[in-house]
């Protein structure tokens, strides 16, 4: 289909928090909601960079209403601490995009609660993230929860309840993509859990095929090894000139996702060209393990005894 930024409908009257929004795809999705009149808070972890994007989303659209909120989604508490201080200030929230992520270190890494890197900050925080914001999802104007995946779903992905974090052989791609299918898997089964309970949202998923953006070499160290480079660092400059687009093509599937009327709850969008790595925005593919149900409500089950949250199981109840 032919869409872009400029076919996102009104969103004035409508709060927003996009996690990973200081650089890349989430700067992007921030800076596009925010033009069409959605009030955005970016939530990441370094505010030196929070204070760049404020600036540089301002200076685009000089009315917005943007600002800052730290949350490192390597530290539970931090996720925590980010749902109570966004609860004392709104009473509400009507868009959640789950978009912070990092790629493929080349060794393995523990988040501050001992996940691996991957897991723990690019899904499983997520989890815990939307669990403690849903009672302001709740509360919100046609409320819509985007994860943020990756065509690596299909790719040597697995969901390894035998070892989710990587502790008996750590394996970048596979566990980055383990990370991706978590995502995926989450985002089919909060729309199932959702029309289960009443909670009365629109989760949906998306993916940005090949952006360029720092995610490939995301954090500290995560893209070299010494002076080498990394085979995936590598392999992305080789590809990059013929089968990338840029970070602001990459958020239009969210954006996507985000705000058309055209989304549908469970959907999952990308670009349609290149094996899904450019090009216009539409349905994407899911692969099989993305459609176990019984492997997500497993998934769901674990994830919530980590993450140390709890999920209403009617309509009144309360996480």
């Amino acid at each position: 289909m032919s869409w872009n930024a400029s076919d996102i409908p009104d969103q004035r009257g409508r709060l927003a928090v996009v996690t990973g929004a200081t650089g890349g795809i989430g700067y992007e999705t921030a800076l596009a909601l925010a033009g069409a009149g959605a009030e955005v808070v970016l939530a990441g972890r370094s505010d030196a960079k929070g204070d760049v994007a404020l600036r540089g989303i301002l200076a685009r659209h000089p009315r917005a209403q943007v600002r800052y909120m730290h949350l490192d989604l390597c530290s539970l508490a931090s996720v925590r601490a980010f749902a109570e201080r966004f609860a004392d200030a709104h009473g509400r929230l009507d868009l959640l995009v789950n978009n912070a992520g990092v790629m493929t270190p080349p060794t393995r890494q523990e988040t501050e609660d001992g996940f691996e890197l991957q897991f723990g900050s690019n899904y499983l925080a997520h989890f815990a993230l939307t669990a403690r914001l849903l009672p302001l999802l709740r509360n919100g104007s046609r409320p819509r929860v985007v994860s943020v995946a990756s065509g690596a779903h299909r790719l040597q992905a697995a969901i390894h309840f035998e070892d989710l974090q990587w502790q008996r052989g750590y394996m970048p791609w596979p566990a980055y993509a383990q990370s991706k299918l978590a995502m995926l898997l989450f985002a089919f089964e909060l729309q199932r859990r959702g029309d289960r309970y009443g909670w009365g949202l629109l989760s949906n998923a998306a993916h940005p095929g090949f952006a360029r953006t720092g995610l490939q070499s995301a954090g500290a160290d995560l893209g070299r090894i010494g002076d080498r480079t990394t085979l995936n660092e590598r392999m992305t400059r080789w590809m990059a000139p013929w089968a990338s687009q840029s970070a602001a093509e990459g958020a239009l599937p969210t954006l996507f996702a985000a705000t058309s009327p055209q989304a549908k709850p469970a959907g999952y969008y990308g670009p349609q060209r290149m094996f899904e790595m450019k090009g216009p925005v539409g349905e994407a593919t899911i692969g099989r393990r993305a459609r176990d149900e019984e492997v997500a409500a497993r998934l769901w089950k674990v994830s919530a005894e980590l993450a140390g949250v709890r999920w209403p199981l009617d309509k009144e109840a309360q996480p």
